[in-house]
């Protein structure tokens, strides 16, 4: 199932790549009118991330969020334990208030020493931008303490109702602003659909909750995953193969 991966990223076109980088930070901190709607949905994500907290636990827990942009997850969740983070970008989160919160900062998940462990694998809005997802959820399932969960948010790529969502928000937004088509940044970024991550969830961890902001998996804007009792062997198989493992955007 993974003979497409890792997968190769559409190039962007040169007028799209010369703003990129601002407009990909002015995105993610939500400064435009669009992106700031997008953010405040998006909340639904980090809300159901952080759900397992909500009630406070009762001993540290020790947390690994792949993906942390600009850390907006932290405003979501408690205090309770060391918490890491898997950021290739630090433009995203240098300077920012809640960066005193992280103990320690990877630039990519094999970074993480094999003998760390944590209760809990958080990512919000990563997953569809990763090239090399299989390694990146195996590794992700190697790094869990028994008992612990990867805990993912997903907005529904490659369903009628998030293109429809982005086509009359961000993607206008953006054409009206720069004369540019958005569909073209969305393809380069979005490499993943929610089929494909919901797949590759399945077949490495034995127990999978799902929860959607809509009717259906088919008729949602978001989705929520948290897998639990990864499958150990396969994890390893694909850690072991020597595939390349990288955060890419």
């Amino acid at each position: 199932m993974f003979d497409q991966y890792p997968k190769t990223r559409p190039p962007l076109p040169r007028e799209i790549a010369e703003i990129y980088s601002l407009h990909y930070k002015a995105n993610r901190q939500g400064r435009t009118a669009a992106s700031s709607l997008s953010q405040r949905m998006e909340a639904w994500l980090h809300r159901w991330v952080a759900g397992d907290l909500e009630v406070g636990p009762h001993r540290e827990v020790a947390t690994l969020e792949v993906g942390a942009g600009t850390l907006n997850q932290l405003q979501f969740e408690p205090v309770v334990g060391p918490y890491d983070i898997v950021e290739p970008f630090q433009a995203l989160y240098q300077g920012s208030d809640l960066l005193p919160r992280v103990r320690q900062v990877f630039a990519d998940i094999s970074e993480v020493p094999s003998d760390l462990r944590y209760d809990r694998i958080s990512s919000v809005a990563t997953f569809e931008h990763i090239c090399n997802l299989p390694e990146v959820v195996a590794r992700c399932g190697l790094l869990l303490k028994p008992g612990g969960t990867l805990r993912v948010g997903i907005p529904s790529e490659g369903t009628p109702l998030w293109a429809l969502g982005w086509r009359l928000t961000t993607g206008l937004e953006f054409r009206l602003k720069y004369g540019l088509d958005y569909g073209r940044l969305m393809r380069h970024e979005h490499v993943n659909t929610a089929r494909e991550i919901r797949e590759i969830l399945e077949y490495f961890f034995e127990q999978l909750e799902c929860r959607v902001f809509g009717l259906s998996r088919a008729l949602s804007l978001y989705q929520f995953y948290a897998g639990g009792s990864p499958r150990a062997s396969r994890c390893l198989e694909v850690v072991k193969s020597g595939l390349r493992c990288r955060l890419q955007s």
